[in-house]
């Protein structure tokens, strides 16, 4: 039985954790104001706004899959959990896909922050954070980061954590500028530990 995740993580100036049903006018609030931006770089089910009813059932569904150990969504807080600024992820893949955990040898992190918490390092801190959670996780080597690569502040978050670029890049320039192209794949060696019992 695979070990479950912490369902909370904290850093210097972060509290990660599991999304609940009740996130949900805040974080109503939270896209309706960064929908436009973020809906270029990350898929529109996590991306768009809506009522507060449907974030609700969105985020049970989250809260759902992270206890069932099928993806980890955690929303990023303030250390006082008084602002949202945005979540970070971890998804079991293998070089298929994502796949359940007992399959994985890997694990991709996502992200995204609300554009007013850009530019300050969070991304980058929660990042770490789960990096540090994906080296506990039965047979998972590896951990990736995929984004384009028009968005330099996502490409940067990998690239100061010191992770390799895997994926030939095209010319970020030639690609549609209404089809962002995942053309950067960052890979990241785990070493191994073990969480004591008890």
């Amino acid at each position: 039985m695979p070990p479950h995740l912490p369902t909370q993580l904290r850093t210097d100036r972060l509290l990660l954790r599991c999304w609940r049903a009740e996130d949900a006018a805040e974080l109503a609030l939270v896209l309706a104001a960064n929908t436009a931006r973020l809906g270029a770089w990350i898929p529109r089910q996590v991306a768009e706004a809506a009522p507060v009813p449907e974030l609700a059932r969105r985020l049970a569904g989250f809260a759902d899959r992270f206890h069932a150990d099928i993806e980890w969504r955690y929303g990023l807080f303030s250390p006082d959990e008084q602002l949202m600024l945005g979540e970070a992820s971890l998804f079991p893949r293998s070089a298929d896909g994502r796949v359940p955990l007992a399959s994985a040898d890997r694990v991709e992190i996502g992200y995204w922050l609300r554009e007013d918490a850009t530019g300050r390092g969070f991304a980058t801190e929660a990042a770490r954070a789960l990096v540090t959670v994906a080296a506990t996780l039965p047979g998972v080597q590896r951990v990736e980061i995929r984004c384009d690569a028009r968005n330099e502040r996502s490409a940067a978050v990998p690239r100061r954590l010191g992770f390799r670029l895997a994926a030939p890049v095209g010319d970020p320039a030639a690609a549609r500028a209404d089809a962002p192209s995942r053309d950067m794949l960052w890979t990241h060696e785990l070493p191994r530990v073990t969480v004591p019992d008890g």
